[in-house]
């Protein structure tokens, strides 16, 4: 299998691409990182499903245990040693990095531990602070994003200014985040053609969900000219959260896109281990993989007590069986039906 940092290439030729960023942005839910074993059940699950850009760590970023005293996590040193074991399964892992909390040795501590990215984060409008990490990063061998905090506070032709200028220090890839969740669908759109007539790199998006807008700012952002779709699993991360992992991979399959990523057994790894993971950490999934494969399958829940039977008696998976037999019947599918599809995804 190629390492992740041989896939930048072929992954941009593959349509939109997904970075999850539950183990940097969710963190936050638990404070400011999760332990060592849910980190490891996260990357497991992630990777398991062909997630292709993954972002784990310190909430803060890389250095910020030490520099900022976000010390309610495991230290940088010990969520390194954690992902080694899933450097070569095909996703591509890194971490984020404040720049105002930049430090020479970060970055050669990421490249000597194997990331392939170090994503830079500031506000929208200070990218003078980070032109200089942004060199060094690239100069240490590694891709270099970079997050452009706030971006709303810019007006869209001042981001892309900004977003030409850093492409010009040699960025590797950009993100349009909406830090508050206060962005609308149309202003997602405007920032995001801006941001592509303006550079050549990738151009992602970070929604957070204040306003309810995350998947809608998600879709706008796609529909006009997305790369990268930033999310967290089950919608974990600052304040209201992000657009969940499981929900963009639904939606955008719809779409016809990331149909190589494995969403049934995602959300086979949501409802079997991280949900009972987080419950004990008093986070609630606000759309259960249940609800959500109802939605993606357009089954009506009438259905759900049958199809729950017929799952357990032909030991298949749960969610894609209702989505299967859902291709064939929406209205009224019966259990003859379900037993037969059943029997085929045995087979």
């Amino acid at each position: 299998m190629q390492s992740g940092k041989g896939l930048w290439k072929e992954e941009q030729a593959m349509g939109i691409r997904l970075m999850d960023c539950t183990l940097r942005d969710g963190a936050n839910v638990v404070g400011k990182g999760f332990d060592a074993e849910i980190t490891d059940m996260v990357l497991d699950g992630l990777t398991a499903a062909g997630v292709p850009i993954i972002e784990f760590g310190n909430a803060g970023g890389i250095g910020a245990y030490e520099v900022a005293g976000f010390t309610a996590a495991e230290t940088d040193v010990r969520y390194l040693e954690l992902a080694r074991k899933y450097l070569d399964r095909g996703s591509m892992l890194g971490m984020f990095l404040n720049a105002k909390r930049y430090r020479e040795k970060n970055v050669a501590l990421a490249k000597e531990s194997g990331l392939a990215f170090l994503r830079v984060g500031a506000d929208a409008g200070d990218a003078g602070i980070a032109i200089q990490t942004v060199k060094d990063i690239k100069a240490a061998g590694l891709k270099c994003f970079y997050s452009l905090m706030k971006a709303y506070i810019l007006s869209p032709d001042e981001l892309a200014e900004e977003a030409r200028r850093l492409e010009e220090a040699g960025l590797d890839e950009i993100t349009i985040m909406d830090s508050a969740g206060t962005m609308m669908p149309e202003q997602t759109a405007e920032y995001t053609r801006k941001l592509k007539q303006a550079v050549k790199i990738p151009v992602a998006f970070h929604g957070h969900n204040n306003l309810g807008l995350s998947a809608a700012n998600a879709l706008a952002a796609y529909q006009n000219g997305a790369d990268i779709l930033d999310c967290g699993l089950m919608g974990m991360a600052r304040s209201a959260g992000n657009l969940a992992t499981e929900l963009c991979i639904a939606m955008m399959q719809r779409c016809g896109e990331m149909q190589e990523l494995d969403l049934f057994g995602l959300l086979d790894f949501v409802d079997s281990r991280l949900q009972p993971a987080m419950a004990k950490h008093s986070y609630h999934n606000p759309v259960t993989p249940l609800d959500l494969t109802l939605g993606f399958s357009g089954c009506h829940s009438s259905f759900v007590k049958k199809f729950r039977e017929i799952a357990s008696e032909e030991n298949v998976n749960l969610f894609r069986l209702i989505a299967e037999v859902s291709k064939r019947d929406q209205k009224s599918p019966s259990e003859k039906l379900m037993r037969e599809v059943a029997e085929e995804m045995r087979g």
